[in-house]
């Protein structure tokens, strides 16, 4: 039961990582599209490296909340969520960047 509740939070944690991954696709878009990322203000500054940094914690996060539940008993399986959750956090990037260009014009 145990590795269960670590598990269940751990999803909840990747959620939220991909969450913030998503937003910072879509809030670097709009300065991307205009040819501004090296004149950035301060508030679109905070707002993109906040959404980055706290998005990579959360993630760290979660691999290691499912390292704890999984490493040492089923290796195999550890390596496939490693390997899923890499390819989610850079497709809720890319989404974003997507959704960013297609929403915000």
């Amino acid at each position: 039961m145990e590795t269960w509740i670590t598990r269940i939070v751990a999803l909840m944690c990747a959620g939220g990582s991909s969450a913030l991954l998503w937003f910072f696709g879509v809030f670097v878009i709009v300065p991307w599209r205009e040819g501004r990322m090296l004149s950035l203000t301060m508030t679109e500054f905070q707002v993109i490296v906040v959404s980055f940094l706290a998005g990579m914690a959360v993630m760290w996060g979660a691999l290691h909340l499912f390292g704890l539940a999984d490493r040492a008993e089923r290796p195999k399986v550890y390596a496939a969520i490693r390997l899923l959750f890499s390819i989610g956090t850079i497709t809720a990037v890319i989404s974003g960047v997507f959704w960013g260009q297609t929403h915000l014009r």
